[in-house]
C-alpha cells in the first residue's frame, strides 16, 4: 500500500511580507549584547592608557612651526604692559598702525609654560592640551553611547591626523575648546530638559565662545556647529515633544548669549570680520596663495596616518549607522562641513579630526556591537588586549617617517639662530627684509629695537601693496628691484633653502649693490653696499662663496680646474664653517675640495664634522665610505654606505655600490 504523501507546508501568506524582508534585511544581525563596560573597568582603564601614550607620541615631536616664537613675545609683552596692544608694535612698515591680534589670550596663557619651564613647558602644554581635548571627545563618544574599546582606536587614529596640526599655535587650545562644545551639545541632546536641581550644560556656551573668540579667528566654526544643532532641533521627528522644545528654546537662548559674547573681545568686530577678509579678499593675493598650509590637503603626505581612509570611512559609517537606526542630521551636516574645510586646507586638519573623532567612534562601535565575534574575544581583558595592541599598531607607519623628528626639543634649521648672533655681534640693524617665517624670531631676539624689526611677521601683517611686492620679489629680478625701489633695504635675511619657483638669492648673489656677509645651513644674511653698513659690507664680504645654489655649482664647476680659485674657495669655506655650528654643507664641499687636492685625511676630517653637525644629513655617508674604500678598508665602506641606505633607501648609486662590495666580498 502506497503511502500518502505529506503536504507540503508554506509558509502564511502576509500582505506585509516584501516591507517585512526589507527590514529584516536592515536590521543589523542580532548579537547577544555584551553589557557596557564601565569607566572604571580595570579592563577599560588599562586600555585607555595605552590609547593616551599612544595619543600623547603622536604629538612628540620636535617644534617646527616657528610662529611660536611670536606667540611667545606678544605673551611676554601683554604680561609686562598689563594690557593689550591695539597698534601695531611688531615690523618696522606697520609700526603705530591699528592692529588686530586675535590670538592675545592664547599668548597670555602659554607664556608662562615657557617662562616656567623653557622648551619641556612648551610640550607640556602640547601633551596637556591633546590629552585633554581627546579625553573630552571619549567623553562625548560615551556619552553618544560608545562605552566599548573600539572608541580608542579611533581617537588613536585621529591623533594620528591632529598631529601635524599640534604645533605651540592657537589651534591646540581651540582643539579643546571644541571637543569641549562637542561634549556639551551632545549631553543637552541626550537630556533637552534639565531635571530640577541640575546644572544645565549649556550655561557654558557662552563662556566657551567667549574665551575661543579671544584666541583664535575660528569662533565661526563654533557658532557654526551650534546652528547645526538648532537646525536639528527644529527639523528632527522628535521636534514636537515637550522636553525637546524646552530643551530647543533654551538652546536658542544660549546661542544668542555666545554670538553677544563673540563680540566681548579687546577689537570688537573687527576680529570677527577677518576670516571674512580673508575669504572674500586675502586668499586671493599672490602671498597667500603661496603658504603651504593654506593649499588643500596633499593626499600623499597622509597616507601613512590613514587620512584617506577616514575621509572615506566616516561617511560610509554614517550612512550604515542611518539605516540601522536613522539619519542623525547633526552628525551628516557636521560632516559636510568639517570634511570641506578639513579637505579644502591643511589648516583646518586639526579641526576635522576634532570633530569627527566623537561622532566615528559612536558610528564604529555600534558597528562593532553588531558584528558576531569569536567567542574568546568575549572577556574583557582580553579585549582591551587586542585594542591596545591595535592602538599601538596602528601609529608605527606614521611614527616611523623620518620627519618630524621624534623627541623634545626644536627643530634647530628652523631659526635663523646664528645670522642672528652675527647681526648682533656686528650691530646690523635698519630696514630689513625677511620671509614672514622669520618674523617671529626676529622679533623674539630683537624687539622692541625698532631698527631692527621685521619687514613681515608671522601673521602677513601689512599692506596689499607691501604683501604684493614681497611675494613678486622671490620670484624674479624685477620684482625684487620693485620691492627694494620702494623701501631701499639695509639689509636681507633668507633662508638657504628656497621654494620651488623661487629665486631670490641668486637675484641677490647677482646684485651688486648687496654682499653677502654671512652664511650657513640655515639662512644667508646680506647687507648694502652703501650707506650705514657699507664698513661691514667691506669687510665682511664674500668674494667668490655666494648664497643661491646656482651661484655656488657653477662656482664648484669652476674650481675644478683652477687651483687658484680653489684655494681661494677653500679658504671661504673655512670661514664659513668657523662663523656658526650649522655649516654641514660648508663641511662637506670643504671635504670635496680637499679630497680634489689629495688631502684625504683632512676630507675625512670635514665629512666627520658635517656627520656631527646634522646625523641626517645626505651624501655625507656615502663620501666616507668611497674614502674608506680608497685607502682600502672595505669592511668600513660597507658600514658608511648602510649608513647612506638607511638614511635614502633609493639612492639606486649607493645601493649598487654596496652590492658590488658584497659580490667582491663573496668571492
Amino acid at each position: 500500500m502506497m503511502s500518502r504523501p505529506r503536504p507540503r507546508r508554506f509558509p502564511a501568506r502576509s500582505a506585509h511580507r516584501p516591507a517585512a524582508r526589507k527590514a529584516e534585511r536592515a536590521a543589523p544581525p542580532a548579537v547577544p549584547p555584551r553589557p557596557a563596560l564601565v569607566l572604571a573597568h580595570p579592563a577599560l582603564l588599562a586600555a585607555a592608557l595605552v590609547a593616551a601614550a599612544c595619543i600623547a607620541f603622536s604629538v612628540t615631536y620636535r617644534i617646527q612651526d616657528t610662529d611660536f616664537w611670536q606667540h611667545l613675545l606678544v605673551g611676554k609683552a601683554i604680561w609686562g604692559m598689563r594690557a593689550v596692544p591695539r597698534v601695531n608694535l611688531w615690523t618696522w612698515p606697520a609700526w603705530g598702525l591699528p592692529d588686530v591680534n586675535y590670538a592675545w589670550g592664547f599668548e597670555v596663557l602659554v607664556w608662562p609654560f615657557w617662562r616656567l619651564g623653557g622648551v619641556p613647558g612648551l610640550f607640556l602644554w602640547r601633551w596637556g592640551t591633546t590629552l585633554l581635548a581627546f579625553a573630552l571627545l571619549w567623553a562625548a563618544a560615551r556619552r553618544m553611547g560608545a562605552r566599548d574599546f573600539a572608541p580608542l582606536l579611533v581617537l588613536v587614529w585621529f591623533a594620528l591626523v591632529y598631529r601635524q596640526r599640534s604645533q605651540v599655535r592657537p589651534e591646540t587650545l581651540v582643539a579643546v575648546l571644541l571637543a569641549l562644545e562637542i561634549w556639551i551639545l551632545e549631553t543637552w541632546r541626550r537630556r533637552p530638559r534639565v531635571p530640577r536641581g541640575a546644572l544645565d550644560p549649556l550655561l557654558g556656551l557662552p563662556l566657551l565662545l567667549l574665551v575661543w573668540a579671544n584666541v583664535h579667528l575660528s569662533a565661526s566654526f563654533g557658532l557654526a556647529l551650534v546652528g547645526i544643532h538648532l537646525l536639528a532641533a527644529h527639523v528632527g521627528p522628535a521636534r514636537h515633544d515637550p522636553d525637546v522644545r524646552a530643551g530647543r528654546r533654551r538652546l536658542w537662548g544660549a546661542a544668542l548669549a555666545a554670538l553677544a559674547c563673540t563680540l566681548v573681545n579687546p577689537f570688537g568686530i573687527r576680529a570677527l570680520a577677518q576670516p571674512l577678509e580673508y575669504f572674500a579678499v586675502w586668499r586671493h593675493e599672490l602671498i597667500y596663495q603661496s603658504i603651504v598650509e593654506l593649499r588643500p590637503v596633499t593626499w600623499a603626505a597622509n597616507l601613512r596616518n590613514g587620512l584617506p581612509v577616514l575621509v572615506v570611512a566616516w561617511p560610509l559609517l554614517l550612512l550604515w549607522r542611518a539605516r540601522a537606526a536613522g539619519l542623525d542630521l547633526v552628525e551628516a551636516l557636521a560632516c559636510v562641513l568639517f570634511t570641506a574645510l578639513g579637505l579644502s586646507s591643511h589648516r583646518f586638519l586639526g579641526f576635522y579630526a576634532v570633530a569627527a573623532a566623537p561622532y566615528v567612534a559612536r558610528d564604529l562601535a555600534a558597528w562593532v556591537h553588531a558584528r558576531r565575534w569569536p567567542a574568546w574575544t568575549a572577556p574583557p581583558a582580553r579585549r582591551a588586549l587586542l585594542a591596545g595592541a591595535a592602538c599601538v599598531t596602528l601609529g608605527i607607519p606614521e611614527w616611523s617617517l623620518p620627519a618630524p623628528r621624534s623627541g623634545v626639543g626644536i627643530e634647530p634649521t628652523t631659526v635663523p639662530a646664528q645670522a642672528c648672533d652675527f647681526i648682533a655681534a656686528t650691530g646690523v640693524r635698519g630696514r630689513g627684509f625677511n620671509p614672514f617665517e622669520y618674523g617671529g624670531y626676529l622679533l623674539w631676539r630683537f624687539w622692541p629695537d625698532r631698527t631692527r624689526l621685521p619687514f613681515l611677521d608671522i601673521h602677513q601683517t601689512g599692506s596689499r601693496e607691501d604683501r604684493r611686492l614681497y611675494a613678486e620679489a622671490f620670484l624674479g629680478r624685477a620684482g625684487w628691484r620693485a620691492a627694494d625701489g620702494r623701501h631701499r633695504f639695509d639689509y636681507v635675511l633668507l633662508p638657504r633653502e628656497q621654494a620651488p619657483g623661487t629665486r631670490l638669492l641668486d637675484d641677490l648673489d647677482a646684485d651688486s649693490s648687496f654682499a653677502l656677509v654671512f652664511a650657513d645651513d640655515v639662512a644667508a644674511l646680506f647687507v648694502r653696499r652703501s650707506g650705514a653698513l657699507a664698513a661691514l659690507a667691506d669687510s665682511a664680504a664674500y668674494r667668490v662663496l655666494p648664497a643661491g645654489h646656482e651661484g655656488v655649482d657653477r662656482v664648484a664647476e669652476a674650481a675644478l680646474t683652477d687651483s687658484a680659485l680653489r684655494g681661494r674657495v677653500t679658504a671661504e669655506l673655512e670661514r664659513r664653517i668657523a662663523s656658526s655650528a650649522r655649516n654641514a654643507s660648508a663641511s662637506m664641499a670643504a671635504a670635496w675640495f680637499a679630497a680634489l687636492d689629495g688631502h684625504e685625511t683632512e676630507a675625512r676630517r670635514h665629512l666627520e664634522r658635517a656627520v656631527e653637525v646634522d646625523p641626517w644629513l645626505l651624501g655625507v655617508h656615502f663620501r666616507l665610505g668611497t674614502l674608506a674604500l680608497a685607502g682600502g678598508r672595505p669592511d668600513q665602506a660597507r658600514r658608511e654606505f648602510r649608513r647612506e641606505l638607511a638614511l635614502d633607501p633609493r639612492n639606486q648609486l649607493v645601493r649598487d655600490t654596496l652590492a658590488a662590495l658584497e659580490a667582491r666580498r663573496a668571492r
